[in-house]
């Protein structure tokens, strides 16, 4: 009896550590399946987010994070929240100031741009023409097309209308060497003139000497001559030694379309008849009612 006793003890024992030992195989099978079955991972993120905030406190990482080999993630995911608060904070600032301006807009009844209204059309790269950098479209004068019209794309500025035709028109790139465009930085304000380079940067001159554009900030067209309208975007002003440099931002968006929009044109006043003046009407100036008690 005493030899039964022992020997059920012992296949006791021995149960109970292959039902541990099953128990923590399965655990194990489970936890590589959560980590490679996104539904499954949606079902265990709540429960390893909390684990996560009671094992390890405050900004650093989760010990569940350490654990699982997700330090990396973790780490993303708390940049990015950081990135969005940080935007929220600029969103509501920037729909503040756009109210803001609404309203002096419509207190000092300031006329804005007008509506454009332009033609899209395929554009193909020309090899043989009279320019370096030109595009020939598929849309012309028959299509609504107006000579100097500017061609713009997802990016921006594309160039302009040089020569028109019926059905056809031919655009001379802002990256060409005799492109010239008047520019302007959208947060500093500085004035150039913009021309392009073989090496698919563009250049700017006529600096003001006291003023630099800053890093980064975005070049827009200044409305300067009248050719280009203003607020078009250029590209991205860069720092190169001395010089300023931009990187275009129509080759960001290169769809292979583009549309083109009238140039700004501001009609001429048509001369009204001239008022004459009160001594030449031949009656008698009449003196006003400050004048008459002086008087």
């Amino acid at each position: 009896m005493a030899r039964l006793s022992r020997s059920g003890q012992k296949t006791g024992k021995r149960s109970a550590k292959r039902l541990i030992l099953f128990v923590l195989i399965f655990g194990a099978a489970a936890l590589v399946v959560s980590q490679s079955a996104p539904q499954i991972r949606r079902v265990f993120d709540p429960v390893r987010t909390t684990a996560g905030d009671r094992l390890g406190g405050g900004n650093d990482i989760s010990l569940w994070a350490r654990m699982s080999g997700q330090v990396a993630r973790e780490r993303r995911i708390r940049d990015l929240e950081a990135e969005v608060r940080e935007l929220s904070r600029y969103k509501a600032a920037a729909i503040s100031m756009a109210e803001r301006l609404e309203a002096y807009e419509n207190i000092l009844n300031l006329v804005g741009e007008p509506p454009v209204r332009g033609v899209t059309a395929r554009v193909t790269a020309e090899s043989d023409g009279p320019f370096s950098q030109t595009l020939l479209a598929n849309a012309g004068r028959s299509q609504g097309v107006e000579p100097g019209a500017i061609a713009v794309n997802e990016g921006g500025l594309v160039g302009r209308v040089i020569q028109l035709g019926e059905h056809s028109a031919r655009v001379l790139l802002v990256t060409d060497f005799n492109s010239r465009v008047p520019v302007m930085g959208e947060v500093s304000g500085v004035r150039a003139i913009l021309y392009g380079g073989r090496d698919g940067m563009g250049s700017l001159t006529d600096l003001p000497e006291r003023s630099e554009f800053i890093e980064g900030e975005r070049i827009l067209t200044s409305a300067e001559g009248g050719a280009f309208p203003r607020g078009l975007v250029v590209g991205e002003a860069l720092r190169s030694g001395d010089d300023w440099r931009v990187r275009f931002a129509m080759a960001e968006r290169d769809g292979g379309y583009v549309q083109m929009v009238p140039p700004p044109v501001i009609e001429i006043p048509e001369p009204i008849e001239e008022i004459p003046a009160a001594g030449e009407t031949g009656n008698p100036v009449q003196a006003s009612a400050a004048q008459g008690v002086r008087q």
